[in-house]
């Protein structure tokens, strides 16, 4: 999919302003952060919009990221590469990792530090926080994932429910390979309808080769933070349970 630099630049704009908002993002608001004017961005949203990457919600005569602009986003983030003293700086994770590592090396217990491990996730992104342990899904945060904006929709949450309820036999069935895996909205194997992302990190642990930790939340979230933290936390846990 070709985009020009200034179209990427708008759209990486529109997913971290609504990551933080929660409000559909208007070309006024564009026009300032890049100096041009209303009009140029309105013609640059126009194609992003006609590309699939964002939508105008019925009520708004801002935009949202789509599920496929989520996953040009994130593309874009892994092409640039793991320059860890820039995510460190923009996301804030000297502190989280130094909490994560403090909380899970007190554990004497392998089963403790998972938990511990979670339940930081939890705390640090504001998201529902999963691990397995043995064969069995543990989770922390379910009442924060429900607070999000997006799901005052009964609906979102049947669907959500329906993802937790099948994660597991899901996660040991299909085993995904990467070390970080990211499953954005509809390419959630399951509750497709939820409108969530699921971040998740392979790592060893005496209960598995293949044990997993990530978070659930909602498509809008900051994915650098999220899957720096994520992706981190897998390897301090397989290095200290190992």
């Amino acid at each position: 999919m070709e985009i020009s630099d200034r179209q990427k630049a708008i759209l990486c704009e529109i997913v971290e302003e609504y990551a933080e908002t929660a409000a559909p993002v208007g070309s006024v608001t564009m026009a300032k952060l890049f100096g041009v004017s209303p009009a140029t961005v309105r013609s640059e949203m126009a194609r992003l919009e006609a590309l699939g990457l964002i939508a105008q919600p019925h009520t708004s005569a801002g935009r949202v990221p789509t599920d496929a602009g989520y996953r040009y986003y994130v593309n874009s983030l892994n092409d640039e590469g793991d320059d860890e003293k820039r995510n460190d700086h923009e996301s804030g994770l000297d502190r989280g990792m130094h909490v994560l590592e403090v909380r899970v090396s007190s554990q004497s217990r392998a089963d403790a530090a998972i938990r511990r491990a979670v339940d930081t996730l939890v705390e640090l992104t504001g998201n529902l926080g999963l691990a397995t342990i043995s064969s069995q899904l543990y989770l922390s945060g379910i009442s924060r994932l429900f607070t999000q904006p997006e799901f005052v929709d009964i609906g979102r949450v049947r669907a959500v429910a329906k993802l937790l309820d099948n994660l597991e036999p899901w996660l040991r069935e299909a085993a995904p390979g990467e070390a970080l895996n990211i499953f954005i909205g509809h390419e959630n194997p399951i509750g497709k309808n939820s409108d969530v992302s699921l971040i998740i990190s392979r790592f060893k642990s005496p209960f598995s080769d293949r044990s997993y930790i990530g978070v659930l939340g909602p498509t809008r979230q900051n994915y650098a933070k999220v899957m720096a933290l994520v992706g981190r936390s897998g390897k301090m846990l397989e290095a200290i349970l190992g």
